[in-house]
């Protein structure tokens, strides 16, 4: 950890540890919340054990779909969750980005979840796997938008947190 290559984000929850992991942990919740604003989210395949995969694709609101998928790593609930993910077709094969041929094909991501009273602190760090020098930049170079990106997720899976604390 700590290479100038990591995406690293913090964020803060309004909701006890055990709450936000589960969030992380079913299908049910990651598709209410695991996708860009304004995209429809559509679970194919989930199996949260480690090497188990959750394939998904998300629609963006013109209608273009892409696919996607987490290979998981490690799980220490509530504390730590690993997992890959990368760009998928509809078969769950990992593919290129649609968007850039230097983007990395995988990501390794290291969730932290830390309680903080009745809120937890999520700490993400994501590193490209067995990635060139020019993916490595690739995704150097994305880190602002990535983060502004994952602001908006995040942002979703507060006002998901928010409606069930409402609703219970």
């Amino acid at each position: 950890m700590g290479n100038e290559y990591e995406l690293v984000l913090t964020r803060e929850f309004k909701a006890p540890r055990d709450v936000v992991y589960k969030m992380w942990k079913e299908a049910e919740h990651l598709e209410k919340w695991w996708s860009p604003k304004g995209f429809g989210m559509e679970v194919h395949q989930f199996d949260f054990q480690p090497d188990g995969i959750f394939h998904y694709s998300q629609t963006s609101p013109d209608g273009q779909k892409l696919w996607g998928k987490f290979v998981y790593e490690e799980m220490k609930e509530p504390e730590k969750l690993n997992f890959r993910n990368a760009f998928s077709d509809e078969e769950g094969r990992t593919i290129r980005a649609p968007f850039s041929s230097t983007w990395p094909l995988e990501i390794r991501n290291t969730l932290i979840f830390e309680d903080n009273g009745n809120h937890t602190i999520v700490k993400a760090v994501g590193v490209p796997v067995n990635a060139s020098e020019e993916e490595l930049e690739a995704f150097k170079a994305m880190h602002e938008n990535m983060k502004q990106g994952f602001g908006g997720t995040f942002d979703q899976l507060d006002n998901y947190l928010a409606e069930r604390n409402r609703g219970e």
